[in-house]
């Protein structure tokens, strides 16, 4: 049973109070890091950031009748497990605040560590304007994170799916990079255009099997099926990503894909087989495995 805010005639009349009932509820529904989230979804209705919060808190601030009412209103959905950023609507990734909801995969702390890979492939090569494109880039994260930290390359970026497709584009016009374009299309025909001249190729495909179970209900409940599930072995779309890369690619170009703890030995084969050189799998902060890089021969 998802645990209920008090009663109208009970609410926290304080911040103080409120960050705690709202930290209680969360973590007896399972939230992760429930004090974090108290903060985020109060700041959200005050306007303010975590540590004014905090600060609110600590100097036993009032809330009124109308932000009390908001915010557990809030916390409500959140108890049963509705993700956070579909709550306020943002999502932060590296130095972006992105907007999410239904129908986009809501961009993760360890995909900011996988972009950096590309990133930094980016700024090393010699051409004036080094081309990188992220293939099924779906909140346009990746894209846009690789647009703005560099600001000298081009970076296209294409989505195939209907429902994520309105939030890439907000995203890439309320970002406003000049040097980004987004496409709709499937990943497996993009940018033919470019065939032989791109530096640098990035994909966060869905590599979930289709027999796995996401075990967070955020996950389970809430990202759509079309960004996780990759095929009986979740590797369909890696497979189409290493051919179109291969494509794409001029010879020393990089390739950095995203993937499960648990595939890097597979990928590695695949792009061996493929003929793929200098394949590598790299750990996140956790120590999982999260992305294998590959050069194009």
């Amino acid at each position: 049973m998802t645990p209920t805010p008090s009663s109208p005639t009970e609410r926290p009349a304080s911040v103080h109070a409120m960050r705690a009932e709202m930290s209680q509820i969360l973590r007896v529904a399972g939230v992760a890091d429930p004090d974090i989230d108290a903060d985020l979804l109060i700041g959200h209705v005050l306007h303010q950031s975590r540590g004014q919060v905090q600060a609110a808190g600590i100097m036993g601030t009032a809330l009124s009748e109308t932000d009390a009412a908001a915010i557990l209103a809030l916390v409500t959905r959140r108890a049963r497990r509705e993700p956070l950023q579909h709550i306020t609507g943002t999502a932060p990734f590296r130095r972006l605040e992105l907007s999410v909801g239904p129908g986009v995969f809501v961009p993760r702390p360890e995909t900011e560590q996988v972009a950096q890979f590309a990133i930094d492939a980016l700024g090393s090569m010699p051409d004036p304007e080094p081309i990188g494109i992220d293939l099924g880039t779906g909140s346009g994260a990746i894209a846009l994170a690789m647009a703005t930290e560099v600001p000298h390359a081009r970076i296209f970026a294409v989505e195939n799916s209907v429902d994520a497709f309105p939030w890439t584009t907000k995203n890439f016009a309320d970002v406003g990079a000049t040097n980004a374009t987004l496409v709709f299309g499937d990943l497996a025909d993009a940018f033919r255009e470019l065939d032989g001249t791109v530096a640098v190729v990035i994909s966060n495909p869905p590599y979930i099997p289709a027999a796995a179970i996401p075990r967070d209900p955020e996950v389970r409940l809430f990202d759509p099926a079309h960004a996780l599930y990759g095929g009986e072995d979740g590797l369909d779309v890696v497979r189409h990503v290493s051919q179109t890369a291969l494509r794409l690619l001029r010879p020393g170009g990089v390739l950095v894909i995203e993937h499960g703890e648990l595939q890097g030995a597979e990928i590695r084969a695949l792009l061996a087989v493929d003929g793929w050189r200098g394949t590598a799998t790299h750990r996140d902060f956790t120590t999982r495995d999260r992305a294998t890089t590959a050069i194009r021969p």
